[in-house]
């Protein structure tokens, strides 16, 4: 995506790249969206890279992010559906998402406690995009119907590598031999 300055349309909620600290952008403040990917955006603000949730995006003059799931009458949490939420969060360094990247290593689902577990690693220990993509797998899975609380495990072992990629991911980062 080519960069495109915009005008903010009423104030809205952002949180700082790399760290994941929550910044408020005032209404009518220009900002640089550098990309949009999975219904997020990464965009500059006062020399600031910030992400602002695809939920948000009217304050961009964007059509807002949803996930619509039906609410299931048995009250349990669907695999499908957490899979589909993780399937709309991308790496802001990278145009895959964190399923295609192989960034998710575990799901659990704890029917009782309303609650999903996930095991993430990042592309490398130090990367300090962590914080904020730890924060984009809880908010997305909190959209998802009957569930109450979201716990994402940073985790290193076993170490990422590019063939944890799916094929398809591969051919697009141009790292498929």
């Amino acid at each position: 995506m080519q960069q495109k300055i915009v005008v903010l349309t009423r104030e809205c909620k952002a949180r700082r790249v790399p760290n994941g600290d929550l910044v408020i952008i005032p209404k009518d403040e220009f900002v640089n969206i550098n990309q949009d990917l999975g219904g997020n955006y990464t965009v500059t603000w006062q020399g600031n890279m910030l992400r602002i949730d695809g939920t948000d995006a009217d304050a961009l003059g964007r059509t807002p992010q949803t996930l619509d799931f039906p609410t299931p009458q048995d009250g349990r949490i669907y695999y499908e559906h957490v899979l589909q939420a993780l399937e709309t969060i991308y790496d802001p360094e990278i145009p895959i998402n964190l399923l295609s990247l192989g960034l998710i290593y575990n799901v659990q689902i704890d029917q009782d406690a309303q609650t999903v577990n996930i095991d993430m690693t990042l592309t490398a220990p130090g990367c300090g995009m962590g914080p904020v993509l730890v924060g984009d797998v809880e908010y997305r899975l909190a959209m998802v119907p009957n569930v109450k609380k979201v716990n994402v495990r940073l985790i290193f072992d076993p170490p990422w590598s590019r063939e944890m990629m799916s094929e398809e991911a591969q051919l697009e980062a141009g790292v498929f031999f």
